[in-house]
């Protein structure tokens, strides 16, 4: 009987403790490590969250940038912290998809379960990824839309270079997808950083490669390179004109699906009430008028998704690109 009245009172302490912390949070600042350096789109898009709290929660939220080690060293922080919801993370597809499946094949090592440690609170933007290719190649082959363009790698298999930032980059495991979907084969070139793979594409010394939009949007809107697809399902806010890999039947890539985004992360453990709380703030922020154009300047919608299909969504990503390295056998040396 004792250890009966014992777990209801456990019981009654913790559901009146969770009582109490839904009322009151938040009830002082909050802490948003972001694991990269200040002035990137992950940055910038965690510095529109940050200046809504105030207004949306009663409570500041302070930016704090602890880049290192492809993204794993602020993350690690994160998933060494208190859950109790004053501590966040602005995770993105490096960190909770890529390179843990990137360690288990050589790259760095990750001191975090990504699936296990954190409390998935909202997805912030998803930016799509635009196939890029080199005007003169284009022109010398006849390419002009995406189907032209899988038809020449068709038909000569290994003579082209598809430059990327990086192995293990987003922009390289878009590259590897199509290969892999698509049947075509094109000579892997990794740079260190997109800006000088861009470069490499419009001298020719690569042929094309897959960038992010908010980078290559510039040299897109100048002509100095051909865009051909995004790779997300839908087309890009910011390029109506321009279709989506997955939408153009006769490649037969349906299922074509490779963004860079990014969320805000909690420890395992945080109080759901919390999250809830997070995930609304955070949605209300991005929806407004001011922050909605800016999302789109950078190639991203307005995430809609709570804070279970956030975690859905991560499992998903957690999945497909454990899947694309495996098949594409990356290593990192």
């Amino acid at each position: 009987m004792r250890h009966t009245v014992s777990r209801f009172a456990i019981t009654a302490v913790v559901t009146l403790s969770c009582a109490a912390h839904a009322q009151t949070y938040p009830n002082k600042p909050i802490r948003l490590i972001v694991p990269y350096a200040a002035g990137g789109p992950v940055d910038a898009v965690a510095r529109m969250i940050a200046e809504g709290a105030k207004a949306t929660m009663g409570q500041p939220m302070v930016v704090d940038n602890k880049p290192g080690a492809g993204g794993n060293l602020g993350v690690d922080l994160l998933a060494k912290s208190p859950a109790d919801g004053y501590t966040l993370v602005m995770g993105a597809v490096a960190t909770h998809a890529i390179n843990p499946a990137l360690a288990q094949r050589g790259g760095a090592k990750v001191n975090y379960d990504s699936l296990k440690d954190f409390a998935p609170v909202a997805l912030a933007a998803s930016i799509p990824n635009v196939l890029i290719v080199n005007k003169v190649f284009a022109a010398q082959h006849g390419i002009t839309t995406f189907t032209d363009f899988v038809r020449v790698l068709k038909t000569k298999p290994g003579q082209f270079d598809m430059a990327s930032g990086g192995t293990g980059s987003a922009g390289h495991l878009a590259g590897e997808l199509l290969k892999s979907q698509a049947s075509v084969y094109a000579v892997h070139i990794p740079y260190n950083g997109a800006a000088p793979a861009v470069a490499s594409v419009l001298a020719g010394q690569t042929q094309f490669m897959f960038d992010n939009l908010a980078s290559a949007n510039a040299q897109i809107k100048a002509g100095s390179v051909l865009a051909l697809a995004v790779t997300t399902p839908q087309r890009a806010a910011s390029l109506p004109n321009l279709p989506s890999v997955a939408e153009i039947a006769e490649t037969g890539l349906r299922g074509f699906d490779v963004s860079t985004w990014f969320g805000i992360f909690a420890p395992a453990g945080t109080p759901p009430a919390a999250v809830a709380a997070l995930n609304q703030s955070i949605r209300n922020t991005l929806a407004s008028s001011v922050n909605s154009e800016r999302l789109k300047t950078l190639g991203s919608a307005v995430a809609k998704l709570d804070a279970a299909g956030f975690a859905v969504f991560v499992a998903g990503e957690h999945a497909k690109y454990a899947a694309i390295v495996k098949k594409a056998n990356i290593r990192v040396d």
